[in-house]
């Protein structure tokens, strides 16, 4: 059965965000382009310093084999085995400097973090999942993609509908109906100042 796990919140949030999750079972059923295009129009909408918009993606297609399987090939041995039913693969990537002047920009990966964010917040509205991957060889990733100097791969996204939990492998179909969970805010929210030791 398909495991669709919403958040336990324990103060009201958007739906959107409780029922976006990174599932690793996804279906054959492919993504058109138009839907593709919205995912990245809404990823162009995020805020970033100086508007920058220093984030860049590169994607392939399942059935674009060839392409698919260079991005594929970045990818940890962890993520590989169900990262190949996805319906996309992406690459995100961050520029590390400005456009006018070429200063650094330290808020490229923050800003980079935002538009990904808007991406899968518009994905989970139209019923399209991605898994966020930080398992992945940056300097495989770096010489398959040609990058410039000043573009740093920062994640990669599995995106596609969500498939059957049953059609993977151990260990990822425990992790796929393992019940979500988040620190508590207590654990992360300070009012006027960190606690002191």
């Amino acid at each position: 059965m398909s495991a669709h796990k919403h958040a336990q919140t324990h103060y009201p949030v958007v739906d959107l965000i409780k029922h976006r999750w990174s599932p690793r079972a996804f279906t054959s059923q492919p993504l058109n382009d138009d839907d593709l295009r919205t995912l990245f129009e809404a990823a162009a909408w995020a805020p970033s310093a100086m508007n920058e918009q220093p984030w860049r993606f590169i994607y392939a297609h399942r059935e674009q084999t060839e392409a698919f399987q260079k991005l594929w090939n970045c990818l940890l041995p962890g993520n590989q085995p169900w990262a190949r039913h996805a319906a996309v693969l992406v690459v995100v990537l961050a520029r590390k400097t400005m456009g006018a002047n070429d200063a650094p920009n330290r808020h490229y990966l923050h800003d980079t973090g935002l538009a990904t964010a808007n991406l899968l917040l518009q994905a989970a509205s139209m019923g399209i999942h991605g898994h966020v991957m930080g398992g992945f060889d940056m300097a495989k990733t770096q010489q398959a993609l040609h990058l410039p100097a000043d573009l740093e791969p920062a994640t990669f996204l599995a995106l596609g509908y969500v498939g059957e939990a049953e059609q993977l492998e151990e260990p990822f179909r425990s992790r796929e109906l393992a019940p979500r969970s988040r620190k508590p805010l207590s654990e992360f929210v300070f009012e006027n100042g960190l606690p002191t030791e």
